[in-house]
């Protein structure tokens, strides 16, 4: 979409949604592409975990073997990129592998943290400050650039942490410490792949010098909204058939319209959770032998400490039939086709 309105685009760090160069970034609109086709990799080696996309590391259309950190490499190829543009818009995906697992962070990094005393949670905190690093150093290549002030930032996250699962060193031997993976999603319940707050309430900051004010935002955006946003800030037309699962959002993050209460859907892994928020009320469905549904009110309990089911069935009963409603017009099913 971004492409047809006449930007230049590309991606730099982690796709995750086709593993080989056939399925990858070029495919679908992106003019260059670099990194892992895949998800997490080796700091290192570049590999992905063992099995048939092992070897995931590319340029464009063609795997590559590169020495260097993930981290430098991914910031390297953005910059790079960025001091090659025209005068010509573009657009930037730039998806860092950090904080994912596995980690293996330089000296210089982990002495940042000397206080840190168990290993993991020592590298996740180098990590997440590598990274930070490496966005900087982004940022300063559009100062240099002459485009700070015409670029619109948006820095956000797939999903919550992974706090209670241990690192599985069978999968990438050696590129971590063994032990409970350091993130943290405190105070929220829940960690990622689940659809609690803690899985899927992440952080978000969205910057444009001179047209965002310094503010917090508080109602729900979706990732979801994301594709409309930006499409209707670029002029992009979508084709009459499209249907966004999202919204526009920039009116309201620019103070111009009030945000309003919406209903929002999410489809956990494997179909065993779903849910559906209206409003302050979010609805979970555990499926099973036996479901199990949970109901908060994320006003008076965004920590979801409360489950408020069995004294609100009517509710209960009206965020089922919400969630069947959304769930039907995403196509959501148990199975789908190959």
């Amino acid at each position: 979409a971004l492409r047809a309105a006449g930007y230049d685009t590309a991606i730099t760090g982690k796709w995750h949604l086709g593993s080989k160069p056939e399925w990858g970034p070029r495919q679908f609109g992106f003019d260059h592409s670099y990194g892992s086709l895949a998800g997490g990799v080796g700091p290192l080696d570049h590999r992905y975990k063992k099995g048939p996309f092992t070897e995931t590391w590319h340029r464009d259309d063609k795997l590559i073997e590169e020495q260097g950190h993930v981290t430098d490499l991914i910031t390297q190829e953005a910059v790079r990129w960025i001091e090659s543009r025209t005068e010509k818009p573009f657009f930037l995906y730039l998806t860092y592998t950090a904080p994912h697992i596995p980690m293996d962070e330089p000296k210089a990094w982990l002495d940042r943290y000397p206080d840190i005393g168990v290993p993991t949670k020592r590298q996740f905190a180098a990590c997440v400050s590598h990274m930070d690093d490496g966005i900087g150093q982004v940022v300063r290549a559009l100062e240099r650039a002459g485009k700070r002030e015409n670029t619109l930032i948006v820095f956000t996250s797939d999903n919550g942490a992974t706090p209670n699962v241990r690192n599985d060193d069978t999968q990438y031997p050696g590129s971590y410490p063994p032990g409970p993976a350091g993130g943290s999603n405190e105070p929220l319940r829940g960690q990622k792949a689940q659809l609690y707050e803690g899985g899927i309430r992440v952080p978000a900051l969205v910057n444009w010098p001179g047209k965002l004010k310094p503010s917090r935002f508080a109602a729900p955006i979706h990732v979801v909204d994301w594709m409309p946003t930006l499409c209707a800030l670029a002029g992009s037309q979508a084709s009459s058939d499209l249907k966004w699962d999202g919204q526009d959002v920039w009116p309201t993050l620019t103070g111009a319209v009030k945000p309003t209460p919406r209903q929002l859907y999410w489809a956990g892994p494997g179909f065993k959770t779903a849910a559906a928020r209206d409003g302050d009320w979010k609805l979970i469905i555990h499926r099973g032998e036996t479901e199990k549904a949970e109901l908060f009110d994320l006003a008076s309990d965004p920590c979801e400490k409360t489950d408020l089911a069995a004294q609100h069935p009517e509710r209960v009963a009206a965020l089922k039939k919400l969630l069947a409603e959304l769930s039907a017009r995403d196509n959501d099913m148990k199975e789908t086709e190959a």
